[in-house]
């Protein structure tokens, strides 16, 4: 049984992810692996579950929140997903 070492339950479930660094997690939910491990928009503050957006090393949930950063060239971000050529 591992424990999870977000909420600390001890649950027969439990699984482990291994990060591309070396790092090695155990969590008993999906839930908190997110929680421990997806990066936050620096915007508006969400888990970013999907692919979101990185503009010059800084992660953002969606083109939106990437513009209303204030950052410079982000006028040209643009969400992929529901997005049609011109």
């Amino acid at each position: 049984m591992g424990t999870c070492e977000v909420c600390g339950n001890e649950y027969w479930m439990s699984f482990e992810v291994r990060t591309s660094g070396g790092g090695v997690h155990v969590f008993d939910s999906f839930e908190c692996a997110a929680q421990r491990l997806a990066p936050q928009c620096e915007h508006c503050g969400c888990r970013i579950l999907g692919h979101g957006v990185e503009v010059s090393g800084r992660f953002f949930c969606c083109a939106h929140c990437a513009r209303e950063s204030g950052m410079s060239m982000v006028e040209e971000v643009r969400d992929a997903v529901g997005s049609r050529p011109v």
